[in-house]
């Protein structure tokens, strides 16, 4: 990635753009004390009614988008090194696969910190479409991603339960897992934690995954940022623009009636609600996410706003290493093994928490890319997956 922004300063928007989506996880994540729900119980009212403001705010604006975002970039990033080793006269598919596997390592490391698991397993399941898809036609491409962010799953069980009411989604006990990763975490044993966290807490979180429709909706996006590598979609020019622009429009228009119809399907019953209401609730959050992303793209060649997020280039330049230690500070801060704060902080609290961390990884950055071409884990997932070769 570094050598095609150097080649192309133009698609730096794309740096910029995932560093923005790991601030707004960053951000998320800490409301959330990293999936571990322990708030303060004797808050004044006005510090109440503030947390409730906070807690609506950045869900509306975050929740689901910024994973989505960072979900679009894997499948852009999937391009450009397939497209760089195209030119070679080489198959970059099965060097993916072993990319994918020590994935599968950084999600295991971000999961120990991270109790009921990590979005980057997910990454590493779901990435295998791309293996499969990376000599389709363009077409194919988009045509599979579509039908993919349609979520074809969901409405099969809707559908069924309209033939046969007695229809029943799987029940994965979710809850129940959920709820045993949550003792441990209390209980403070820090060996307990770090072996629950990779092995039941990574099967909750793949298994939430599943209820939720993020698989066939991780696998749309990821191909849907292939396709825009393929067409060059990032890349400023006027004809670009004025796509983003419409992207701009007819998400925002959508956007809506989506939600408006998402929480009327949430009235009904539970499986209508858990199979129609996930495909309304995650189309409602892909018109936002495609919102954010089209107003960055449009608004980044602007001088104003170019420097009011420069800095989320060094933090996206660095996105593997920050949200794989955004966790272990986090785990520091709110966990029983740790400060144990969570107690004590409520939505607003936690929200500072979480931008002063940003921030504080924002300096590490700029620090260590002056001194050195990628971020320290990057560094070390980009000389494994070469292992072998002179790269």
């Amino acid at each position: 990635m570094e050598q095609l922004l150097k080649k192309n300063p133009r698609i730096e928007v794309v740096d910029a753009l995932r560093g923005f989506a790991v601030m707004a996880i960053i951000l998320v994540h800490n409301l959330e004390h990293f999936i571990f729900p322990v708030y303060p119980t004797d808050s004044p009212e006005w510090l109440n009614i503030l947390d409730h403001g906070v807690f609506n705010s950045v869900f509306s604006l975050f929740a689901g988008k910024a994973y989505a975002i960072f979900a679009l970039l894997f499948g852009f990033t999937f391009y450009i090194q397939t497209n760089n080793q195209k030119k070679q006269g080489k198959d970059f598919g099965y060097r993916f696969l072993w990319r994918l596997v020590l994935l599968v390592g950084f999600a295991t490391l971000n999961a120990a910190f991270f109790p009921a698991g990590d979005v980057l397993l997910l990454f590493a399941v779901v990435g295998l479409v791309l293996f499969f898809t990376r000599n389709w036609s363009d077409k194919a491409i988009l045509i599979t991603s579509i039908i993919f962010l349609l979520q074809p799953v969901e409405w099969y069980h809707y559908i069924a339960s309209l033939i046969n009411p007695a229809h029943q989604l799987p029940d994965l006990k979710v809850g129940e897992m959920y709820s045993e990763v949550t003792e441990y975490t209390k209980s403070g044993n820090f060996g307990e934690f770090i072996l629950g966290n990779i092995t039941l807490g990574q099967k909750a979180s793949l298994f939430w995954a599943i209820n939720a429709g993020r698989f066939f909706q991780t696998a749309g996006l990821f191909l849907l940022g292939f396709y825009i590598g393929r067409k060059q979609l990032f890349v400023s020019s006027e004809k670009n623009l004025r796509l983003w622009i419409k992207t701009l429009i007819v998400s925002a228009i959508s956007f809506a009636p989506l939600y408006t119809l998402k929480e009327l399907v949430m009235k009904n019953d539970a499986i209508i609600q858990q199979s129609a209401g996930t495909a309304f609730d995650m189309w409602q959050k892909l018109a936002f996410t495609l919102v954010l992303v089209a107003s960055f793209v449009i608004l980044y060649p602007n001088n104003t706003f170019n420097k009011m997020v420069s800095n989320l280039r060094f933090y996206g330049k660095m996105s593997l290493t920050n949200y794989i230690t955004q966790s272990i500070i986090g785990a520091f801060i709110y966990f029983p093994f740790g400060l144990y704060l969570a107690p004590y902080c409520g939505y607003t609290i936690s929200l500072l928490i979480g931008i002063f961390t940003f921030l504080l990884q924002v300096r590490f950055c700029k620090w260590w890319l002056n001194k050195h071409k990628q971020g320290p884990l990057e560094y070390i997932w980009h000389k494994w997956t070469w292992i072998g070769t002179n790269k």
